[in-house]
Parts: C-alpha cells; structure tokens; sequence
C-alpha cells in the first residue's frame, strides 16, 4: 500500500507464448504447410514397402509374416527412440531433431531400396526407423507450444493429413514406379519425393517463439516419463494408440495380399491404387481436428474409433466395389481417432509434453509393429474373416479406453 492506495502487483506476460500463431494468419498457415510437408515425408517413407510386401516374399522366399518384417522393423525402431530423441528435442529445440530426422530418414530410403540382401534391407529400415523417431512426437509438441489453443486442433489435423496423403503417394508412387522398372526403383523414388518435402519444410517453418529449452538432465527427464506413465487418463490414450496403429497395418499390409489371390487377382499397380483410400483420412483429420476443438476429444474420438469397425466389416463383402468402400470408412475413423487422441496429449500433459507425446508414439508404433505382425498370423490361420476379427477387437479395445471421465 501506498499512500493509502492498495498497489497491484504488475502482471508478467510470457511474450513467447503471447505470440503464438493465430489461426488464420500467413504465418499460421506457412506453420501449418511446414509441418503438412513433415507429416507427408514420415507416413510416405515409413510405410513405402506395403504395396510391394508380394514381390519382396517372392524375391527373397518370404512368408507374409516375413515379408512385413519391413515395416516392422522400421516401427519397431521408431518405437525404441522415439522417446530418447524427443528429450533431446527438450534441451536443443524441435526443429532442428525433426529437420535432421526427416533428411537423413529420406536418404536412408534410398539406401533401403539398393540393399544387396534381405538382412541389408531391414538393417537400413531400422536405421530409418530411429531417424523418423526425431519427428512424430516432437511435431506434436511443437504444434501445441507454437499454436495458440483454439487453433491446436486444426494445425494437429493438418499435421496428421500430411500422414494420411504421405501414406498415399508414398505407396501409389511405389506401386506405380514397381510396374514400369520394378520395386527397387520404386523405394528409391519415395526416398528422392522425400527429400524434396523436407526442403519445403525446413524452408516454411517459422522460427518457434514459445519454445522454452530444459536443461540437459537425464534424472529430471526419467521423472518427466515416470510422471506420465503414472498419469490414468494418458495411459488410456496410449492403449487407444497401440489398438488404433495395430488395427491400421494390419488392414493395409494383409489386404493386398487378399486382392493379389482369387477371386479378384488384381496386378501390383492395382492393388496401389487402394491407397488412394487415404485420402478419406485426408479429409476426417482435418475435419475432426475443427469439430474436437468445438465439441470435444472425447465423442469425436469415440465416434470415429466405432466408424472403422464398420468400415472393418464391410470389407468381408465379396464385392471389389464394396471392399474399397468399407476401406474407405475404416480410413477415415482411424485417422479421425488419432487425430482427436494425439491432440488431447498436449492438453492432459502441463509439462514435458514431447515425453507425453514420445509415449504416445512410442505405443503407436508399436503398435504397428507388434498387432501389425500379429495380424498376419490371423491372415495365415483364419484369412480376412479372421483378420477382420481380430481388427475388431483392436478398435473396440481403443473405443473404450478412450472413455476417460474427466474434461479436457
């Protein structure tokens, strides 16, 4: 008091935060193309080997299962270091951990597809893996630090658009190069396409302005993850992320193989063209980003997750017309589901939110690496009905958990 007059304590205003991005605005939106361009570049490169999985087994005498240890090994790595390099995203910044990440992961694409062996191939695919690790988990911090909160849904459902249209041209470029000059080829091209994303992006992204650096300790960083793992609500988005990617490719790896084989023995270039399908995942990721920052994570993650079981069930259908239909449905819930459960990390996680966002991934990948090979032994034992069962199971498993009862 002075004077007789109460003073005010003077109000501290973070300028890194106040000068978020707003929607709307030409940095927002060069933000928004920046991190369009990485999400297109980590979907296209991870999952390039899928349209091909039938050439690869009868090249190198593999089993279905053995074939799709290509993903696998690439995820599963992705799965290891996603959380080591997003605490280095912590102490050094985002951008710089998902620029090298998407560079060197678009070169090792062409070493993967000149690989002189099998053994060779799944050695760079690993490799690639841990490359990709620097991107998905520090892009979702980044979206929510560097966003301000009533646009984080929209710039996240951009962000994952990106994957949904990386994970199309990726395997429709595959499959289209494989036909004329075979696979080798059509790997190699998807490394080069890549490069050419990553220089768009380190070109568009903005410098961040609400990045706040962490010391390097290693003791605080192992408490920022146990904090997470403890937290109920978080785990239940990572169980709904492990379900959601398992389900996912174990559709898109197995189901190629049902149209390569009677009645519909369709040719490679054919069998591409069903990524086209992505494109509905396109669409529900930036339309679910709009309708979760207005209605809420919760319901909109619930419808989408129930909308891929019935797309799942339609594809028992013995008709080509209805098979891509029911995929076209399956797509666009699951992309809906991951867009309205990646986005609610940010919001649940007050601190270290790449770590948050790293455990997410981590158990998205996975995810795909572990129900993504599971579900070939479903292929193998039961056909598609089994398959379609067991993706079932998947989705509803990711259904209920991300009934979490508390507002967010």
């Amino acid at each position: 008091m002075r004077h007789g007059v109460p003073t005010v304590a003077p109000v501290v205003i973070d300028e890194r935060v106040d000068a978020r991005l707003r929607g709307g605005s030409p940095a927002y939106r060069r933000f928004s193309l920046a991190m369009f361009l990485a999400g297109l570049a980590t979907f296209a490169l991870l999952y390039a080997p899928q349209p091909v999985l039938p050439r690869l087994g009868e090249e190198f005498h593999l089993s279905p299962v053995g074939a799709s240890l290509t993903i696998a090994a690439a995820t599963a790595a992705l799965a290891v270091a996603v959380i080591p390099l997003a605490s280095v995203s912590e102490v050094v910044g985002r951008k710089p951990v998902m620029l090298a990440g998407v560079t060197a992961a678009a070169a090792l694409g062409v070493v993967a597809a000149v690989s002189p062996g099998f053994g060779w191939m799944l050695a760079a695919r690993a490799v690639q893996g841990v490359a990709l690790a620097g991107l998905p988990a520090s892009a979702m911090a980044h979206v929510t630090e560097e966003v301000e909160p009533s646009a984080t849904g929209r710039a996240m459902g951009l962000y994952i658009a990106g994957n949904s249209v990386g994970g199309m041209a990726g395997r429709l470029i595959v499959g289209g190069v494989t036909d004329l000059a075979g696979w080798r080829w059509g790997m190699a091209s998807v490394g080069i396409f890549s490069l050419v994303c990553a220089a768009g992006f380190a070109y568009l992204l903005p410098r961040p302005v609400a990045f706040h650096p962490h010391p390097a300790r290693p003791r605080a960083l192992a408490a920022g993850v146990a904090g997470h793992l403890r937290s109920v609500p978080l785990l239940r988005l990572y169980v709904t992320a492990f379900a959601l990617m398992g389900a996912m490719v174990t559709v898109y790896n197995y189901l190629g193989y049902r149209l390569a084989a009677p009645p519909f023995e369709l040719p490679t270039v054919v069998i591409g063209l069903i990524f086209l399908c992505y494109l509905a995942g396109t669409v529900s990721s930036a339309v679910t980003g709009r309708l979760s920052d207005r209605y809420g994570r919760r319901p909109i993650a619930t419808a989408s997750a129930l909308l891929a079981v019935a797309g799942a069930a339609v594809t028992l259908s013995g008709s080509l017309i209805a098979v891509i239909g029911g995929l076209v449905v399956f797509t666009a819930g699951f992309f809906g589901c991951h867009t309205a459960a990646s986005g609610w990390i940010g919001h649940l996680a007050s601190t270290a939110r790449a770590q948050a966002s790293a455990i997410y991934m981590l158990t998205y990948y996975l995810g795909s690496s572990v129900a993504g090979s599971a579900g070939g032994l479903a292929y193998a034992h039961a056909g598609w009905p089994g398959t379609v069962a067991f993706v079932a199971v998947l989705l509803l498993v990711a259904t209920l958990a991300v009934q979490i009862r508390r507002r967010v």
